[in-house]
C-alpha cells in the first residue's frame, strides 16, 4: 500500500491529505458520470429490456465525455491548455474509461447471463471495480502532466 501511495505522489501527511482530497472530488465527478450513464442505460432498458447493452455502451460514451470535461477543469486542474494537449488527454480519456467500460460491460454480461444477478443491480455492483482502477489510471496516466507539457507552460 505504501508503495501504490507513493506512486500516487502521497510521501507524507500533507501529500496523502491531498491525494484524499483528489479522490474525493474524483469521487464527485464519479457522481456526474454515473447519472449521466445510469440515465442512459435505464432509458433503454425502459424502452426494451433487450436494449440493456446498447444503453450501457450509450452511456458509456457520453459519461466518458462528460468525465472528461469535469477531470480536466475540477480534479487533475493544471495541464497545458492548448488544443493539442487537450486533444492528447481527450484521447486517453476515452482510453482509459473505454478500457474500464469494457471490462465493466464483460461483467454485466457475465453477471446477468451466467449468474442471473439484475439487470438493474449489476452495472451499480460493477462501479466497485471500475472507479478505484480509473483514479489511478487517470492520475498516473491520462491527467499526468508530461515534461514537454510543463515546459510548455512554463515557457508562457
Amino acid at each position: 500500500m505504501q508503495k501504490l501511495l507513493a506512486l500516487l505522489g502521497a510521501k507524507n501527511k500533507e501529500e496523502f491529505m491531498a491525494l484524499l482530497m483528489q479522490f474525493i472530488k474524483f469521487g464527485l465527478v464519479g457522481v456526474s458520470n454515473t447519472a449521466v450513464s445510469m440515465a442512459v442505460y435505464y432509458i433503454f432498458l425502459w424502452i426494451s429490456p433487450d436494449l440493456y447493452m446498447l444503453g450501457s455502451i450509450l452511456g458509456t460514451i457520453l459519461s466518458i465525455a462528460n468525465a472528461f470535461f469535469w477531470n480536466d477543469k475540477f480534479v487533475f486542474a493544471g495541464n497545458a491548455n492548448d488544443w493539442r494537449s487537450k486533444l492528447k488527454r481527450l484521447g486517453k480519456t476515452y482510453v482509459s474509461y473505454g478500457g474500464t467500460s469494457i471490462l465493466s460491460n464483460v461483467l454485466l454480461w457475465i453477471e446477468v447471463t451466467f449468474f442471473a444477478v439484475s439487470k438493474s443491480i449489476a452495472p451499480i455492483v460493477n462501479l466497485l471495480v471500475t472507479i478505484p482502477l480509473n483514479f489511478i489510471i487517470n492520475k498516473l496516466w491520462t491527467f499526468k502532466e508530461s515534461k514537454k507539457d510543463a515546459t510548455f507552460s512554463l515557457e508562457r
